[in-house]
């Protein structure tokens, strides 16, 4: 018998909607898979409140084809799949237990575990390990100005951007945030040296060229000047510096923790068992 899918998921909806007493709800089929069937009290629930009518008889429709999707296609695998195929309990149990004890593991990480990671802790470690951390990019500390070529004394940037003095570094700040398109200051921070590159226009050298030789950059196009002071850089195959790697040898730190905790927690409950009796080997 062919069912109209819209009145079908209409009236379904006011049977699992309709505020009848435990007494009075009728537990009838909604659809059927050869011998298996869908029930109108499986589909409690899945419909929010406050939800529209029209969006509600879709999410019914949706579920009962997914239903039944699901339910063709266990049948199809129950019958082709061997009998040793078939057999899932024992990969069924092991999944349970694993995930039963990660989850009792991860309560306990998240109430007992100090991640508080000191400096020293971090340096130690990078100290150690500086070998795993080579750079796959060029890194410099830098500032990056790009001012209109129409922006007035352009001679005092670019004699500004060069100084170290406190009263020029302000004077840079200040004719910045008048005039410049774009200011850029990684001076206390590692960036890629390609972003900058990007920034500015074709220099025709290598970036390695370019930082080994030189800590200012004066560009220029049709409109605009580029401005580029270098403070310090670090080349691809080099170790990266410790700030660079920081937050990753942090979390490398944190893991070995968690790492930790776990086996100590696991022997404690072992040694806790052994002392008590609790269990035997034969």
């Amino acid at each position: 018998m062919k069912l109209y899918p819209f009145i079908l998921a209409s009236g379904l909806l006011l049977l699992i909607s309709c505020g009848k007493g435990p007494e009075e709800k009728q537990d009838v089929p909604v659809a059927r898979v050869f011998d298996r069937y869908l029930y109108t009290s499986e589909l409690e629930g899945i419909v929010p409140l406050g939800l529209a009518s029209s969006d509600s008889i879709a999410l019914v429709k949706d579920y009962i084809d997914k239903w039944v999707r699901k339910e063709l296609l266990l049948l199809q695998a129950e019958k082709n799949l061997t009998n040793n195929e078939k057999n899932v309990e024992k990969q069924i149990d092991d999944y349970r237990t694993s995930l039963l004890i990660f989850k009792y593991e991860q309560n306990l990480i998240q109430q007992k575990l100090d991640t508080n990671i000191s400096e020293e802790e971090i340096t130690k470690y990078y100290n150690e390990n500086s070998s795993n951390f080579i750079l796959n990019q060029n890194l410099v500390k830098t500032t990056l100005i790009k001012v209109p070529k129409s922006a007035p004394d352009l001679w005092k940037i670019r004699r500004w951007y060069r100084s170290d003095d406190e009263k020029d570094i302000k004077e840079v700040e200040i004719y910045c945030y008048k005039y410049a398109e774009k200011y850029d200051y990684f001076d206390e921070d590692w960036v890629e040296f390609k972003y900058i590159l990007e920034q500015i226009p074709e220099m025709g050298s290598t970036p390695k060229s370019v930082l080994e030789s030189r800590n200012y950059l004066e560009l220029s196009d049709t409109n605009s000047l580029y401005l580029v002071r270098i403070y310090d850089y670090r080349l691809e195959g080099s170790v990266a510096p410790v700030e660079y790697v920081n937050s990753n040898i942090r979390s490398i730190l944190l893991n070995k923790r968690k790492i930790q905790q776990i086996k100590q927690l696991e022997s404690d409950i072992y040694n806790d068992a052994l002392n008590h009796g609790n269990f035997t080997i034969y």
